[in-house]
C-alpha cells in the first residue's frame, strides 16, 4: 500500500468494495468478467487518483480492492462506474437484454464497502506512542 500526497494532505485509502448483480443473476460467464475490468480501468481515466489495486469476480458479483483519493466520495465513484459499465456491458453482450428484459440495468443498487489498511492494534499503538520517542533535539545545547 503506497502512500500519496496532495495538494493539502497525505492519505493511503483503500477499499474492498463488493458489487452485486440485479437479482443475484449469474451473467459474470466466462469473457464478461475480463471485458468488464479492462472497461473499469477505461470509465478511471475521467477519475484521475482512483484505481483497481485487484479486481475478482464470482458468478454473481464483483470484488474490487480499490484505492480511491479524499477528494471523491466513495458513493459518487460507484455512481459513475457502475452506471457507465452498465450500459458498455449490455452493448457488448445482447444476451443480457433476455436476462433483464423489464429494466435497462445490470447492477443491484447497493454495494458492500470496507476500508483496507493497517490494523487496530498498529495504530494504537502508533498514537500510543506518538511524541515520546526523542528525534535527538533535547540533546541539542544552546
Amino acid at each position: 500500500m503506497e502512500t500519496h500526497i496532495s495538494g493539502h494532505g497525505v492519505y493511503r485509502l483503500q477499499y474492498h468494495i463488493v458489487w452485486v448483480c440485479k437479482y443475484r443473476r449469474r451473467i459474470l460467464r466466462p469473457g464478461v468478467p475480463e471485458y468488464l475490468e479492462r472497461t473499469l480501468r477505461g470509465l478511471l481515466r475521467s477519475l484521475p487518483g482512483v484505481t483497481i489495486e485487484q479486481f475478482g469476480s464470482d458468478h454473481d458479483h464483483l470484488h474490487l480492492v480499490m484505492e480511491i483519493p479524499p477528494k471523491y466520495s466513495i458513493s459518487s465513484v460507484m455512481a459513475e462506474l457502475k452506471s457507465r459499465s452498465a450500459s458498455q456491458l449490455r452493448k457488448k453482450f445482447p444476451w443480457l437484454a433476455k436476462v433483464y428484459w423489464k429494466e435497462n440495468i445490470v447492477w443491484s443498487p447497493g454495494y458492500f464497502v470496507s476500508s483496507v489498511g493497517a490494523d487496530e492494534a498498529t495504530i494504537r499503538r502508533y498514537v500510543e506512542y506518538q511524541g515520546r520517542q526523542d528525534g535527538g533535539q533535547l540533546a541539542l545545547q544552546l
